[in-house]
């Protein structure tokens, strides 16, 4: 017993290695959990943070197609221009960068800070144009500063360039960078932000042609930005090119004939309605919208009172003054009221109840027929008429012709003008109509509103007698390869039915205001093609004295319709000159320039005529040049 010895037992080491066991097991269960949190919770954010980190998309601006003339000329083309981005991710201060390059593009600050807040919401590796348009110097200038200026990156971008400078620009139209607003759109929901886009006109109506589709690169780049290898790469698709069916040449004669007045002027083919010339006067610089525009020019183009950038051609609503007088002689023909011989003694005004309308004669045009009244633009003969016919009467009539309403030009915002009816007054009013209302619309005033491109054709309309076509910009749709997608022919909106004896009585008359004694119309004679028109001259503002000097604004508008060769028709065009005063001194001698221009490229007038010769004073009315000054008192 004495050697027995009891070994008491130990347990210390067992309960480190179950510590030890535990914590192992904890630290293990710890890693498990981080990793199945960062391969499976995790994984789609991690991956494409990574590629992020490495991959950057570059997006490339498809080139848009071309707009040329009906005889192949390019109008529109593109060239080169360099566009400021930034990749937000790169930018380490956003708020030095910008006063940066504030200061070296020498941009205004908040602009430049308005094109970043654009961004918001988008992938912060997606570049963010914040200037368009910059130019060389500037250019130069970031390339070699670019290691200063971390997230900067230079894009190209292909702009509109203009072969002809401001030929057209109404017509043709601008690009603007694309709005928030437009980029909610579905049709533009493949857009990236700082794209070009049709802001107005052709560039505007027929955007989903030209614009083609946008390509782009996803590129290598090192931790500093720097490109190192293009991934992958799409190729953009350029946009199809657009021929439309203006004559160029005559466009630029169509502009040059108004000089620096105001208006517009649509030249038509009669026998397809094609337009050949269309024209808004004074015209603007359509590269400025996709550059910078100064805030000089910018205010010039806003304080301008002849409005540059207001397309009259498309959207001005003007009294068609006594070129309404058409309609109503139509009208009093086929209603069976008037015959070629039939008469009106003209003394100067026409009393109905106690209102008096006077004609522009103020000593009367004494006895005349429907002829003489046309040529003499006699407005006694036309009160007379229109009270006969009534409101409702000449409004069937001018609707026929296609007025009252949009032809369906195929450009935006097209306006339709006004032809009054009693029931229009009545629920627009709520006033029933008086016969003195009539007799102003009888001669294109009061309620009556038209627009250039109606007064064409309804010119056109009359001098092949009868089709309205609908006024065509675009020939043909060609892809970038030159072939023809699509070809537009010509489309017919109606044809009216009326007698043939009814529309040789107006064409006679016509003729006669262009080219006999008298005629209001003598200043848009040729004496190569017979030109048949009417002159018209409607009131702005009811002046009671119009004598002195009348402030430009107050100024009646001067008109002229006409079409030729009066024998076998083939042009037709109508010419507003904004506060011209007289039709017959003012937009006749513009439609004459634009007619002669017409047959000059066809060759059918080869030589120019002498100043002193385009119009044999001794043969002009001597009331031409003061026509239609109109006083007429409707009050009711």
């Amino acid at each position: 017993m004495k050697d027995q010895h009891y070994i008491r037992e130990n347990g210390e080491p067992n309960r480190r290695i179950f510590g030890l066991s535990i914590t192992a097991a904890a630290m293990f269960f710890l890693l498990l959990t981080r990793l199945w949190y960062l391969q499976i919770l995790e994984s789609e954010n991690l991956l494409d943070q990574s590629e992020n980190n490495r991959l950057r998309f570059v997006p490339v601006a498809a080139p848009r197609g071309a707009i040329l003339d009906r005889n192949g000329k390019v109008i529109v083309s593109n060239s080169p221009s360099f566009s400021v981005a930034v990749i937000p991710q790169d930018v380490k201060d956003k708020d030095a960068l910008i006063d940066s390059l504030s200061r070296y593009l020498n941009l205004d600050r908040a602009e430049l800070l308005g094109k970043w807040q654009k961004g918001k919401g988008r992938a912060k590796y997606y570049p963010i144009i914040v200037a368009s348009g910059i130019t060389r110097d500037q250019l130069e200038f970031l390339e070699e500063n670019r290691l200063r200026l971390a997230g900067v990156d230079i894009e190209m971008k292909p702009v509109r360039e203009y072969a002809n400078g401001m030929l057209a620009a109404h017509l043709l139209g601008y690009l603007g960078e694309i709005s928030e607003s437009e980029m909610d759109i579905e049709q533009f929901r493949e857009y990236n932000a700082g794209d070009y886009v049709g802001k107005s006109g052709i560039e505007r109506s027929w955007e989903m042609e030209l614009h083609g589709a946008d390509g782009g690169r996803q590129i290598e780049v090192d931790a500093r930005g720097r490109f190192l290898r293009t991934v992958t790469e799409t190729n953009p698709t350029i946009g199809n090119s657009l021929v439309l069916t203006i004559d160029s040449d005559l466009q630029k004669q169509t502009e040059q004939a108004f000089g620096d007045k105001a208006g517009a002027a649509v030249v038509m083919d009669v026998n397809s309605g094609e337009i050949l010339a269309f024209s808004s006067n004074p015209g603007f610089d359509p590269s400025l919208f996709t550059g910078r525009m100064s805030p000089e020019q910018w205010k010039s183009y806003l304080e301008d009172k002849r409005h540059p950038l207001e397309n009259k051609a498309l959207k001005g609503q003007y009294p068609p003054g006594s070129t309404f007088k058409v309609i109503t002689a139509l009208a009093g023909l086929e209603e069976g009221l008037i015959d070629e011989n039939t008469t009106v003694d003209c003394g100067g005004s026409y009393k109905v109840g106690n209102n008096t309308f006077k004609c522009w004669n103020k000593k009367g045009h004494g006895r005349v027929n429907l002829k003489q009244a046309l040529k003499e633009s006699c407005d006694v003969y036309f009160y007379q008429l229109g009270e006969r016919l009534g409101v409702d009467k000449i409004a069937v009539y001018a609707k026929k012709f296609g007025l009252g309403e949009p032809l369906g030009i195929g450009l935006d915002n097209e306006k339709g003008g006004m032809i009054p009816t009693a029931a229009w007054k009545e629920k627009k009013y709520g006033k029933k109509w008086y016969r003195g209302e009539t007799l102003p619309v009888a001669i294109g005033q009061g309620y009556v509103l038209t627009t250039p491109i109606q007064l064409a054709s309804m010119i056109a309309t009359v001098a092949n007698e009868g089709t309205i076509y609908r006024p065509q910009l675009v020939k043909r749709i060609i892809d970038p390869d030159g072939k023809v997608v699509k070809e537009f022919k010509p489309r017919v909106i109606a044809r009216i039915g009326m007698k043939p004896a009814s529309y040789r009585a107006i064409k006679d008359g016509l003729l006669a205001v262009v080219n006999e004694s008298r005629g209001t119309g003598g200043m848009a004679r040729l004496y190569e093609v017979k030109v048949a028109g009417k002159t018209g001259t409607s009131q702005v503002v009811k002046l009671r004295d119009n004598q002195g000097n009348v402030p430009y604004q107050f100024r009646d508008h001067a008109l002229f319709v006409g079409f030729a060769p009066y024998d076998k028709p083939e042009v037709a065009v109508g010419v507003i000159v904004e506060h011209g005063e007289h039709g017959g001194g003012a937009a006749a001698p513009i439609a004459g320039r634009i007619l002669r221009a017409y047959f000059e490229g066809k060759g059918i007038i080869r030589k120019p005529v002498k100043k002193e010769d385009a119009v044999d004073a001794a043969e002009v009315a001597p009331e031409a040049g003061k026509e239609e000054q109109k006083t007429v008192n409707s009050e009711e």
